[in-house]
């Protein structure tokens, strides 16, 4: 399953990402990961949660992207959730490129069983339609 929470710079997307790394922890018999641009949310998460900064692994674009993804859950089938911050700094604001990263994604997902969680600081109607036919807006 892929969730999106999306909106503008301001309105609380990260805060909701925060909320919903809790609940993931809560409900998790696995782990738990949460990827953001920089290292801003080490003292608004809980220690339990693996926290990884792309720019530490120098990620750029969305395939270089997908393959870090697609790596964690390679390397530790016992994620039950990743939850990442601030997609568009990561990939980039080509919202075409977007999509097809999220499609692959949807694939990567029903392969491992696990949950992926997005924050998009844009508007929804930004979005190419085909993005909601395997993700969830919120």
């Amino acid at each position: 399953m892929i969730k999106l929470l999306i909106g503008e710079k301001g309105t609380g997307k990260t805060k909701k990402l925060i909320n919903c790394v809790n609940a993931a922890l809560d409900a998790s018999n696995g782990h738990v990961v949460c990827v953001e641009k920089d290292d801003l949310l080490r003292y608004q998460i809980s220690y339990k949660v693996r926290l990884l900064a792309a720019s530490n692994y120098t990620i750029e674009g969305y395939d270089a992207f997908y393959g870090f993804l697609s790596g964690l859950c390679a390397g530790d089938h016992d994620i039950t959730d990743i939850l990442i911050d601030a997609t568009l700094k990561i990939g980039g604001r080509n919202y075409e490129e977007l999509a097809d990263f999220l499609m692959k994604v949807a694939s990567l997902s029903k392969l491992t069983g696990t949950n992926f969680t997005f924050t998009i600081s844009t508007e929804k109607e930004n979005l190419p339609a085909r993005i909601f036919e395997v993700c969830e807006a919120e």
